[in-house]
């Protein structure tokens, strides 16, 4: 028995929670209390405000709170960021922000009401953003054309140039060069890796067009990045 009460929402007295969601906003109040049949375990995240920005043109949104509510592209992501949680791998903390990013767009995409198959004013569905964000951060060394990405969300190259910047507010190639070089500084603080090592690893071909983009993007050379990491 229990109950469970959520400003905006009827009080809940479920008491089978297996596979369930839900959702507070800030400022929501939330409260219960639960004796449960067996015992409960729960994993609760934090979802930075900044992460939940919608482009201009739609404006600020209020959420809606959601209470024990089930949608498998959510579910499977929140599992995917779990399996990230207490892992203290460079490479693995960059694959839970990415996740987390694709979490956040699944949020939005609740109070919209569009069905998760169809992109959205022109944007990347749900499951279209998760899953090229998960197959970039799978071959960030690997050198592959657009089409491939088109490919995996059933879009042909030209709308799904157009989907993805609406997306995620830059266009495909310059995404890919953010994480490699975001993946790059997470390698360049383990001083054991040489600086060539780092640019074969994030897939460049050689020192110099990694250390060219590396400077281009955040202002210092790979070298003197890893000096200022000292």
């Amino acid at each position: 028995m229990g109950e469970t009460m959520v400003d905006g929402l009827p009080k809940s007295t479920r008491r089978d929670l297996t596979h369930k969601l839900t959702f507070i906003p800030a400022g929501c109040a939330f409260s219960g209390w639960m004796k449960p049949l067996v015992s409960l375990q729960a994993t609760l995240f934090y979802i930075d405000p900044s992460m939940l920005l919608v482009d201009a043109e739609r404006g600020a949104t209020d959420f809606r709170p959601r209470l024990f509510f089930e949608d498998e592209s959510i579910w499977q992501t929140v599992l995917k960021l779990k399996a990230q949680i207490g892992s203290a791998d460079a490479g693995d903390r960059l694959y839970a922000e990415a996740l987390g990013a694709v979490l956040a767009h699944e949020i939005i995409r609740l109070d919209d009401g569009v069905p998760v198959l169809l992109p959205m004013r022109g944007g990347l569905a749900a499951w279209q953003q998760r899953r090229i964000v998960e197959f970039i951060e799978e071959h960030l060394a690997d050198d592959f054309p657009l089409t491939t990405l088109a490919n995996l969300v059933q879009l042909s190259t030209y709308h799904f140039a157009r989907a993805f910047k609406r997306s995620f507010g830059i266009p495909p190639h310059r995404y890919r060069t953010n994480r490699r070089i975001e993946r790059a500084r997470a390698l360049l603080a383990d001083r054991k890796t040489s600086v060539a090592d780092v640019a074969l690893e994030v897939g460049f071909s050689g020192v110099s067009a990694f250390a060219a983009t590396f400077r281009r993007i955040t202002g210092q050379t790979p070298t003197d990045y890893r000096r200022g990491l000292e």
